[in-house]
């Protein structure tokens, strides 16, 4: 009879560089490498096909690799708990060994029913942590210190020798296609694997950062200066502690190279270390309450929107937005950016949210699932609480209520991105580009950018749906019990001092924000 194995669980982990279950395993035993499909994750609403497609290329580039080991990779159509049922007719499980994972609700329900499993079958399951977020943290105040612990301890290395597993070879070619996710994939969107994180990440350290700062908010230059490797670690081919410590190495390396590195270099790489530490504090916050992805974080908003579009306006409204259909001329090019590429710089990712939530007064969850579905780099734990925090419903950050033809002058002066992704504006003058609904009716007629007919107008005025969804949400505030419960969401959520590069001590500027006074918090654009 064959030796007992330990299963390698991959999740959104799919590397074999600092992979602690994987290296650890490796030193317990014979090791299977397993990634199973949940058909329950494929088919929610926040998940699309485009993701699946792209966590089947990081799977591709795995397989390579762990053959470079000699180990085989299966990947199995039915679901973790199928899986470990199938292979335990056949083999005997030592242990199972994964990463933790902050993912959405479906993932958590995997994970609970896995370790029902283990438990009823007495497989010790051992989990590792990801990323810097941790696990039934108890204290919000010593979240920045353990998270800087981790960023500095040693990448994991894999042992010299390494054994596989002996299965059966009918399980290994398993031919059973994969469940299908909604929807189609991006045409434009990036690849996934390994060796395009690796690429993109030295070209950004090598140069590219130095733009990172003055250019990450513009849709024109954002996607050159930003990294773009946020979904290369939403699906774990890149570890946040190799990113951290090769930016932090390539800081040092510039503070002591004689030849001239381009100008603002150091900075960009500054800026995006402390964008690294804001990528785990947001998604600490869904780990240390998961029910943000369904309920507002500060429930005394509760009343202020339908959780369902019930009334036609409403409607009319939803499908404006998704469709990329507002007469906003900047907010219509976003969205026809995503449906190609899956990628927007946050700026404009706040700009869309806050466009539903203030403006149009649309509850944030089913414009949440619409960008869930179209961002190729959808990580459960910062998206939900930035489409809480875009919308107001945190209750202790500033409200930031974007005014789609101001963010058009100052973002795309010339009208250039707005023309490339809006064909139907192409020959409107300058003038007019971020407002056409005000050309006169004969130079409609001469750009062949007739209102109604060619491209819509907008539902709305901005300055008046500004000032009534401040109003509201100032109302609610202003309650003596939406206070107490903001403190209870700064104790529990808010950052504290001490984070690492140029981070600046984001409670304080939370509390203030409650407060009704203005920051400079620069906002979290991640990538």
């Amino acid at each position: 009879m064959s030796s007992p194995i330990h299963i390698v669980w991959f999740k959104r982990d799919l590397r074999i560089h600092d992979h602690a279950p994987l290296a650890e395993a490796c030193r317990a035993g014979p090791v299977l490498a397993l990634f199973a499909w949940e058909p329950s994750v494929l088919a929610g609403a926040d998940y699309a096909q485009q993701h699946a497609q792209f966590a089947e290329e990081c799977l591709n580039a795995l397989r390579g690799d762990l053959a470079q080991l000699g180990l085989p990779l299966l990947v199995w159509p039915r679901g973790m708990v199928d899986a470990l049922q199938q292979l335990r007719r056949h083999v005997q499980i030592a242990g199972l060994w994964s990463h933790e994972e902050t993912g959405n609700d479906a993932t958590f329900s995997v994970d609970k029913a896995v370790a029902t499993w283990c438990r009823t079958h007495g497989t010790h399951w051992n989990e590792y942590p990801q990323h810097g977020v941790v696990r039934r943290l108890a204290d919000r105040n010593r979240w920045n210190g353990l998270w800087e612990q981790r960023m500095r301890a040693a990448q994991y290395q894999l042992p010299t020798q390494v054994c596989a597993a002996v299965i059966p070879a009918s399980l290994l070619h398993n031919t059973v296609p994969r469940p299908q996710a909604a929807g189609t994939d991006k045409p434009r969107r990036q690849t996934g694997g390994r060796q395009p994180a690796i690429a993109l990440l030295e070209d950004f350290l090598d140069g590219r950062a130095a733009r990172y700062r003055p250019c990450m908010s513009s849709p024109l230059t954002a996607s050159s200066a930003c990294s773009r490797l946020s979904p290369y670690l939403a699906w774990g081919t890149l570890s946040m502690r190799e990113l951290v410590q090769a930016t932090r190495q390539r800081r040092i390396a510039l503070k002591l190279q004689d030849s001239a590195a381009p100008r603002g270099l150091s900075a960009g790489l500054t800026a995006f270390e402390s964008r690294l530490h804001w990528h785990c504090h947001f998604m600490q916050k869904l780990e240390s309450e998961p029910a943000l992805e369904f309920h507002n974080l500060h429930r005394a908003h509760d009343t202020l929107r339908a959780a369902e579009p019930s009334s036609m306006e409403q409607q009319q409204r939803l499908r404006a937005w998704t469709r990329g259909e507002t007469g906003w001329p900047l907010v219509d090019a976003c969205m026809a950016m995503l449906r190609q590429t899956g990628w927007i710089n946050f700026r404009m990712r706040a700009m869309l949210m806050s466009s539903a939530s203030y403006l149009y007064w649309l509850h944030w969850r089913i414009p949440g699932l619409h960008l869930a579905r179209e961002f190729t780099d959808y990580e459960p734990g910062i998206h939900w609480p930035q489409v809480q925090m875009q919308s107001g419903t945190t209750g202790i950050n500033a409200l930031r209520i974007y005014n789609p033809i101001k963010q058009a002058h100052d973002q795309d002066p010339s009208g250039a991105f707005v023309r490339h992704w809006l064909p139907a504006l192409r020959q409107v003058p300058d003038s007019w580009i971020f407002e056409p609904w005000h050309m006169p009716a004969a130079l409609q007629l001469r750009t062949g950018c007739v209102i109604g007919r060619d491209y819509p107008a907008p539902l709305l005025d901005v300055e008046t749906a500004t000032r009534e969804a401040r109003a509201r949400i100032l109302a609610v505030r202003q309650q003596l019990e939406a206070r107490q419960q903001a403190r209870e969401v700064v104790h529990k959520h808010a950052s504290r001092k001490g984070m690492p590069g140029s981070a600046r001590d984001a409670q304080g500027k939370e509390v203030a924000a409650r407060r009704g006074r203005k920051t400079n918090h620069h906002q979290l654009d991640l990538f």
